[in-house]
């Protein structure tokens, strides 16, 4: 069977390229897809803004803009006009409940590091072998400081714990 009479279904001929000769390109003269365009409004969009994505919100809001056939800079303008209208919310107002949360905090860290604190000043009084009586005493002290410690921390973080389950039952 001659070489000419090999057809492949579904697939296009290839061009014959004589020697010398580049191969046509492909784009060249074909329909270009029309953009994505809004509907014309009173009052264009002519203002620029900047803003910046990390990487991953880029190709998030491009999946996006594509699935909903719009243009990226489109597809942010609408978002953001939803969002100032009150048509959608990004996320929660900060409520009493939050400041809370970030006071409480706050303080865990502070009693966290005294906490580390007098657990190097144990550390420090162990290290010599047989403690002084002197000694004895002030660990004894640190121990019962440590305990109360811990016990506030975990204190705080019950309070944090039911603060923030009080913002989402209002």
């Amino acid at each position: 069977m001659a070489e000419a009479e090999l057809r492949h279904e579904g697939v296009p001929e290839q061009e014959q390229v004589g020697a010398g000769e580049q191969p046509r390109d492909p784009s060249v003269g074909a329909t270009q897809r029309a953009p994505y365009r809004r509907a014309n409004l009173d009052a264009q969009r002519s203002e620029h803004v900047t803003a910046r994505f990390a990487p991953h919100e880029k190709h998030d809001i491009q999946s996006s803009a594509k699935t909903a056939h719009v243009t990226m800079a489109r597809y942010i303008a609408d978002a953001t006009m939803a969002r100032v209208r009150g048509e959608i919310t990004v996320a929660a107002e900060r409520t009493v409940y939050d400041d809370a949360v970030d006071e409480l905090a706050a303080m865990r860290t502070q009693i966290a590091r005294i906490g580390n604190n007098v657990n190097q000043i144990a550390r420090r009084l162990n290290t010599d072998g047989d403690p002084h009586p002197v000694d004895a005493a002030i660990l004894h002290r640190a121990d019962r400081l440590l305990t109360t410690a811990h016990d506030t921390v975990r204190a705080i973080d019950d309070a944090a714990f039911r603060a923030a389950g009080q913002k989402w039952a209002v």
